[in-house]
């Protein structure tokens, strides 16, 4: 088996592209209600993932980094580049990686970026995905 099988590719899922500005992407996370969410470029690459914590903090600290916050209207000026993702949580795995590299990356994250060898996006892996499949292969009784 091999990361493809559990991965929901970049067409079915939501992304956002990195010259969209703050206030664009805190609406699009919004709507979908999801907490971090993949950023590409407009090439297809993978560039990070925006979580409600990066947006936020980019928010308190404002503009410059000092500590104060920022006006709502002013997130227009911004684009999501400037805003510091949180590149440590997100890191992706390569689609040719073993399942088991893949398996100990969604311990620490609800799902896991798939990027090819040149980087570009390809998807992403759900930990419920991965939960699914072995729940469905291992405790559930075999259909007679």
């Amino acid at each position: 088996m091999n990361i493809a099988f559990f991965t929901r590719p970049k067409q079915e899922i939501t992304y956002l592209y990195n010259d969209i500005t703050v206030d664009q992407a805190l609406e699009k996370m919004h709507s979908t209600s999801y907490a971090a969410v993949p950023v590409i470029d407009r090439e297809g690459h993978y560039v990070g993932t925006v979580s409600e914590g990066d947006l936020l903090w980019f928010i308190v600290k404002g503009e410059g980094g000092e500590p104060h916050t920022m006006a709502i209207e002013s997130l227009k000026q911004f684009k999501l580049s400037d805003v510091n993702l949180n590149k440590y949580k997100y890191r992706p795995v390569l689609i040719t990686q073993s399942v088991e590299e893949l398996i100990t990356k969604t311990m620490d994250s609800n799902f896991v970026p798939i990027t090819d060898d040149r980087g570009m996006f390809i998807g992403i892996v759900t930990r419920r995905s991965i939960i699914k499949h072995y729940y469905e292969k291992n405790i559930l009784p075999p259909e007679k």
